[in-house]
This record gives C-alpha cells, structure tokens and sequence, in this order.
C-alpha cells in the first residue's frame, strides 16, 4: 500500500464522502433493492445518483479508492458492487499511528 496513493485518494471530497456513504449504507442507500451490503456493498449506479456526478467521474473516483486498497468491487451481472474494504482501512490506520 503506498502511502501517497492513499493519502491522494483521500484528498477529495467526493470520495471522502463516498467512504462515509459506505460506512453506513443501509442509511444512505435504503433504495437498493435486495441490499445485501455486508458481502456485496452497493450498486456503482446507487452511488453515482446520491453524488449527482456523472457516472464517468464516479467511476474514476471508484477506481481511485480501489487502486489505494480502501474500498472492493464485485461484480454480479452487469452491475459492480462496491463496498469499504476493512483490511486496507486498518493498514491506514497503522500507517497513521506509527508511520505519521
């Protein structure tokens, strides 16, 4: 995990905000359907219709967040799924307490 990477990613509001969104995204999706967040996460289209963005920029600031390890995808269909990624979180976390 670079730490660059990482900090880059973080340095947008948007995908600040999308990281909050999927903290807690019974809260902020409660429209998608069959929701199974905990093991797929939320539909790429449910994210770009709360942002108001174009679905070209959130795909870009989905791949951002995924290339820094913070969030993952699965694919189902033709629908990707996203969802925060507990790992690289708490990889950020220890870089934050002992690295910075």
């Amino acid at each position: 995990m670079d730490q660059v990477e990482i900090f880059k990613a973080l340095s947008n509001k948007t995908r600040l905000q999308i990281l909050t969104w999927l903290k807690a995204p019974e809260l902020h999706f409660p429209e998608q359907p069959n929701a199974d967040f905990e093991n797929v996460g939320v539909c790429v289209g449910q994210i770009q219709m709360k942002s108001g963005l174009s679905q070209s920029t959130i795909s870009e600031y989905l791949s951002i967040l995924q290339r820094a390890d913070l969030i993952s995808s699965t694919r189902l269909g033709q629908w990707t799924y996203y969802k925060r990624n507990k790992e690289g979180l708490k990889k950020l976390s220890d870089i934050i307490n002992t690295e910075i």
